[in-house]
C-alpha cells in the first residue's frame, strides 16, 4: 500500500481526494495524509515515517510549498513530491523542479492525469527502494549512484534501516568445490582465481535461475539463501543443478587431471536476517544467522563429493517430490544429540 501526504490549505480537497481515490483507499492500496501547509506537513512525516510521496500546493499559510521542497530534499531526499498547484507559470516550475519536484500539475486538477502522475511517482519509488534492499542484499557498492541514494545512505535514517533485524523462514544451501586446496597449493594464482570464478559463475548461475541469491563467497565455497514461495524445493532443484553441471566440467588441463565435484550441505527453517558487523567501520553484511544455517554448513562438512544431504526435517517437506535415502545418524559439531539425516539424488 502506497502512503500520500497532501498539503494543501484548500478546505473541499480532502474530500474531492478521498471521493476520486475511494476504491484505491477501500482496496488498501492508496492512504492519505492530509496537512494545511508546509509545516504541518513536516509534522506530520515525522508521524508518518512510510509515506511515499508528497502532493503539495505552492500557496499556503505559515509554510510555503516551494519552502517545503527545499526542507524535504535535505531531510527526506528519498521522498518524491509533485507540485499541485493554480501557479502554473514557468519560473515555478523550474523552482519546483530546482528544489527535487518530481512532477508539475496545475489546478483545477484533472484527476485522471493526477491518478496517472501519483502512479508513476509511486513506481519511481518502488524503484529506488527496490535498487537500495538490492544493494544491501547483495553487499554491492556501486561506483556511480545518483545523489540523491548517495545522501540517504550518509543519512542516520539509512544507518538504522541497515540495522533492522527480522526472522525469516528460508533455505539455505552451502556449496563446497571438493580438494580445491590442492589446486591452489600446485598452480600459479591467476590460473587459481581464474578456475574457481569460472566455478562460481556456473554455481550462481544456477542459484539465480532458481529465484536464491548468493550470500556470501567463503573461501571456495558458497552460502546462498532462498525465500519465498517454495523456498526448499527450489533450492533443492538448485543444488541438484549445481552437482550436474559442475561435474560435466572438463579436467583442468592435460597435465593436471582435476575433475571437479561438490559436496552440499542443504536446511531449511527459521532464521534471522539482517546485518551483521561493525558499523563504527561501515562493514555490514547483510545475512542470515541461527541455528538453521549452522546445521546447513555441518552437512556439508559431512557431505562426501558429489553428496547433497539435507536434514529429516527438510526430507519430510520433499520426500515426494524428490528421490532421497537415509543415511543414518551422525554426530555433528555442537550438537548434542546424533541427527538423522538424508542425500538427495534427483
Amino acid at each position: 500500500m502506497a502512503k500520500i501526504l497532501v498539503a494543501d490549505d484548500e478546505p473541499d480537497l480532502e474530500t474531492l481526494i478521498k471521493q476520486k481515490f475511494r476504491q484505491k483507499i477501500r482496496e488498501h492500496e492508496y492512504e492519505f495524509v492530509f496537512a494545511v501547509n508546509g509545516k504541518d506537513a513536516l509534522e506530520k512525516l515525522i508521524q508518518h515515517t512510510d509515506v511515499d510521496i508528497v502532493l503539495t500546493d505552492i500557496n499556503m499559510p505559515e509554510m510555503d510549498g516551494l519552502t517545503l521542497l527545499s526542507k524535504l530534499n535535505v531531510s527526506n531526499p528519498l521522498l518524491k513530491s509533485v507540485i499541485v498547484s493554480a501557479y502554473g507559470d514557468m519560473e515555478n516550475i523550474r523552482t519546483a523542479m530546482n528544489r527535487g519536484a518530481f512532477d508539475f500539475i496545475t489546478k483545477p486538477i484533472n484527476f485522471e492525469d493526477l491518478a496517472v502522475t501519483m502512479e508513476k511517482t509511486i513506481n519511481h519509488v518502488e524503484q529506488i527502494k527496490d535498487t537500495l534492499k538490492a544493494i544491501k542484499e547483495n553487499n554491492i557498492l556501486k561506483m556511480y549512484v545518483d545523489e540523491t541514494v548517495l545522501n540517504f545512505m550518509d543519512s542516520r535514517e539509512f544507518e538504522t534501516s541497515l540495522m533492522a533485524n527480522e526472522t525469516i523462514e528460508a533455505s539455505v544451501v552451502f556449496i563446497d568445490i571438493c580438494s580445491f586446496t590442492s589446486i591452489s597449493e600446485k598452480e600459479p594464482p591467476d590460473t587459481v582465481v581464474k578456475l574457481l570464478n569460472s566455478y562460481f559463475d556456473v554455481i550462481v548461475k544456477e542459484v539465480i535461475d532458481q529465484g536464491g541469491y548468493v550470500d556470501k563467497f567463503i573461501g571456495d565455497a558458497i552460502m546462498a539463501v532462498f525465500r519465498g514461495d517454495y523456498h526448499l524445493d527450489r533450492a533443492v532443484d538448485a543444488s541438484l543443478a549445481v552437482r550436474n553441471k559442475i561435474e560435466k566440467l572438463p579436467a583442468l588441463s592435460e597435465s593436471v587431471n582435476f575433475n571437479p565435484k561438490v559436496s552440499i550441505g542443504l536446511n531449511s527453517g527459521e532464521m534471522i536476517s539482517g546485518n551483521i558487523g561493525s558499523a563504527g567501520l561501515k562493514r555490514l553484511d547483510y545475512t542470515v544467522i541461527g541455528d538453521t544455517v549452522n546445521t546447513a554448513q555441518r552437512l556439508q562438512s559431512s557431505a562426501d563429493k558429489g553428496q547433497i544431504l539435507i536434514s529429516e526435517k527438510a526430507y519430510e517437506k520433499i520426500k515426494e517430490s524428490f528421490n532421497c535415502r537415509k543415511v543414518g545418524e551422525v554426530s555433528l559439531k555442537n550438537k548434542s544429540n546424533p541427527m538423522n539425516i538424508y542425500e538427495v539424488f534427483d
